[in-house]
């Protein structure tokens, strides 16, 4: 009798594993990016800007997860920002280096072709920006092109349709819709695009006058003069000289005035808006244009308005993307999806916010090179971790497949990063970080570069001018100093240039590439 109790309790168990077993489900993933969002801009980064335009529902992620402090893209532009994190590998070997490129080739290897082909329903949502459809999406619903803020076209596999209202908003709503109709049975992966906070910078109507009494701070090096860094003297990205007065910073004609300043690109702007859109337009912005008008301002002072009405419609353009994570974080919350969802929100790149003087991104210096990344998972994440090891855009396909327990394909570029989402610290994680910008010539002037980043020493080569740049961002981390040649920093810059070799190697960068 006792034997046949004890075969009975075994038996038991072993069918209860089996039972738990098939319970147990892949994580869903939604993946949320935006475009352009500075670090800066993130209120959990706790920048003195940020401090005067919170993102309380993008801290929120970080603080029920983790929240990464050296995260960096690979090639900060927005195509091929996009293509690195599809493929997991790095510019040249994805093949889209420039936004100039003719088209993703979109027949190779991404991440949700492995989901897909691993049971994952996969979906895309918002900006595409890489020329060709996508594929391995069972559903898409792209913005055409860049995009436009007001009454977009969105573009799927049977049609291109106009919808009315604001683009922030319009992908929101079109990613819940997706959620609700999806197959309930299979797991998912969502990528959620957002077009804001995208030049150039148009806030939803409901925040057009949300910081027009803001004061933000003015970075200490907002009048760069770019001694010993000749490369970044010759760009095309200054706030107070470049930006277009009419289609960036909205200023018009003169007092009362309903016609803007110079904009190359009024059918991606003030004409995508109805009649009434517009009265109410230029009637938000009166008063602040007549203001320009009639104070004097010497040229200093111009240059310092224009950074304000910069900041002011960059910020006002985020709280729009804040207010769309709130939305879906809170219809995970509801519909019990929080638990096994893997959260994340990024941006394609990082971005200036006046540092230097400039807006945009491309450069390899810290600001546009450094990527804004929070992501939660509560099976695996601690709330409030904060993770300090250099991370990039390369890696988050293989982390993600590492947390679906699908195998990681060899050719893939990146790493998984799941050893630090539980707060491990490997002593074999990567020590330095590649970077390499194509796009010259090409809009705002930015030479062609690459470098090597460590955690304290950056250099940059401008190949195709034969300059260099080395920064300690210890002492200098507003890469002010340009410490290449300078005596005593002979053995760093010789250390780096090999570090730079080796890295060149193991991503198998043509030499063509590097001239």
């Amino acid at each position: 009798m006792k034997k046949w109790i004890l075969y009975s309790v075994i038996v038991l168990i072993l069918l209860s594993a089996c039972t738990g077993d098939k319970k147990t489900t892949k994580p869903n993933i939604i993946f949320i990016m935006s475009d352009d969002h500075a670090m800066a801009a993130i209120s959990a980064y706790e920048s003195a800007l940020s401090k005067l335009a919170s993102t309380p529902h993008i801290d929120r992620i970080a603080k029920e997860g983790a929240l990464f402090h050296s995260n960096y893209c690979c090639n900060s532009l927005s195509g091929p920002s996009r293509a690195a994190i599809l493929t997991g590998k790095h510019s040249h070997k994805n093949g889209f280096m420039a936004n100039s490129n003719k088209a993703f080739d979109g027949s190779q290897q991404t991440l949700p072709k492995i989901l897909q082909a691993n049971g994952y329903q996969t979906a895309i949502i918002g900006k595409w920006h890489l020329v060709s459809r996508p594929t391995g999406f069972d559903f898409w619903k792209i913005l055409k092109d860049q995009g436009d803020y007001n009454n977009p076209l969105f573009i799927t596999e049977s049609d291109t349709v106009k919808h009315k209202g604001y683009v922030t908003d319009l992908i929101t709503q079109f990613t819940k819709k997706w959620l609700d109709n999806r197959d309930k049975d299979r797991p998912f992966f969502l990528m959620m695009h957002h077009k804001a906070p995208h030049r150039n910078w148009v806030p939803a109507e409901r925040h057009y006058r949300l910081y027009e009494n803001t004061t933000f701070p003015v970075p200490g090096n907002y009048f760069d003069l770019y001694d010993g860094r000749e490369a970044a003297g010759a760009q095309e990205m200054n706030i107070y000289r470049d930006m277009y007065e009419g289609h960036d910073l909205k200023m018009v004609t003169g007092m009362n005035s309903d016609t803007l300043l110079y904009d190359p690109w009024p059918q991606g702007f003030i004409q995508t808006l109805t009649v009434e859109e517009r009265t109410r337009f230029f009637e938000a912005y009166r008063e602040r244009n007549n203001d320009f008008y009639t104070t004097p301002r010497n040229e200093k002072e111009v240059a310092e308005w224009k950074l304000q009405r910069y900041l002011q419609d960059y910020l006002a353009t985020i709280r729009s993307v804040d207010e769309s994570v709130g939305e879906i974080v809170d219809y995970l919350q509801k519909n019990g999806l929080d638990k096994n969802t893997i959260i994340v929100y990024a941006s394609d790149q990082g971005f200036f916010l006046g540092e230097h003087g400039w807006f945009d991104k491309r450069f390899m210096y810290e600001e546009s090179f450094i990527m804004p990344l929070v992501m939660r998972y509560p099976p695996e994440i601690k709330a409030g971790t904060e993770i300090r090891a250099l991370t990039q855009n390369i890696d988050f396909a293989p982390t993600f497949l590492d947390l679906c327990g699908i195998a990681v394909p060899n050719d893939m570029q990146g790493v998984s990063f799941r050893r630090l989402l539980s707060g491990e610290k490997p002593d074999d994680w990567r020590k330095s970080l590649y970077y390499h910008y194509y796009e010259y010539p090409g809009i705002h002037n930015v030479r062609a570069h690459f470098g090597v980043k460590t955690e304290r020493y950056k250099l940059i080569c401008f190949y195709k001018d034969n300059k260099l740049e080395l920064y300690d961002l210890e002492t200098d981390p507003c890469e002010m100093h340009n410490l290449y040649g300078q005596s005593g920093m002979e053995r760093i810059a010789e250390e780096l240039k090999q570090e730079l070799e080796r890295l060149q190697c193991q991503y198998e960068v043509p030499e063509e590439l590097t001239k």
